[in-house]
């Protein structure tokens, strides 16, 4: 069976100077930042395709930040940008709210807080992993149709959706604090098959070095 991979890459920084809990609003583009960050990875995809990796398809959110993201790894690599609407970001009750914490102290909100191993504030998380890893089958395939042994994808997509995917090809627990994410701003999460079996998870973050001024709101 042959060997491929798919990349998971999450977004670059937006432009939230309201520090809204953006989820699934539209037109929440990168930041000049988030910018830098996107070519960042571009130039990482770049580098593993000129040292022999087959980057054969990429796949981005319909959200604007993650067809930003996706644009400069399309143009480095000669990829079409295929939209997936199965890798958006997580439905959450408390988008479009900023300072989320000060409305969790508002009564009207307390039974979405019900059960957070669900979590009762959004999506399950179950419903996300089984989303994305329906994308991640179908992004693995194509590759494979196109480069053929040790085929790779990309996939821009949203940390939460990320993340739980991760856990659970970990096959650790879903429910997680959300503030020990490791899922940073256009981090690569790999996902590595032996034909349909997953048998490796690795994670780098190509602009390490441009988080530390980065804002970075945790999302669902």
């Amino acid at each position: 069976m042959p060997l491929s991979t798919v990349h998971l890459l999450r977004h670059g920084e937006v432009h939230n100077p309201d520090r809204v809990l953006y989820g699934r609003l539209p037109n929440f583009r990168l930041s000049e930042l988030g910018r830098e960050m996107a070519q960042r990875a571009a130039d990482y995809f770049a580098q593993r395709a000129e040292d022999g990796a087959k980057i054969s398809y990429l796949v981005a959110s319909p959200l604007t930040r993650a067809q930003e993201t996706a644009q400069p790894t399309a143009a480095a690599l000669g990829l079409e940008i295929v939209t997936d609407e199965r890798i958006i970001e997580a439905e959450n009750h408390f988008e479009g709210l900023s300072d989320v914490k000060r409305h969790l102290r508002d009564p009207r909100h307390w039974r979405y807080l019900r059960n957070p191993m669900l979590p009762s504030w959004g999506e399950p998380y179950s419903g996300q992993v089984a989303r994305v890893m329906e994308a991640v089958e179908d992004a693995r395939r194509a590759a494979v149709e196109r480069g053929g042994e040790g085929a790779e994808a990309v996939l821009v997509s949203h940390q939460l959706p990320i993340w739980v995917t991760r856990l659970a090809a970990e096959q650790r627990r879903l429910w997680h604090d959300p503030r020990r994410r490791q899922c940073t701003l256009t981090s690569v999460t790999s996902l590595k098959f032996d034909g349909e079996r997953l048998v490796g998870v690795e994670y780098c973050e190509p602009s390490a070095d441009l988080l530390p001024g980065a804002a970075n709101i945790p999302g669902a």
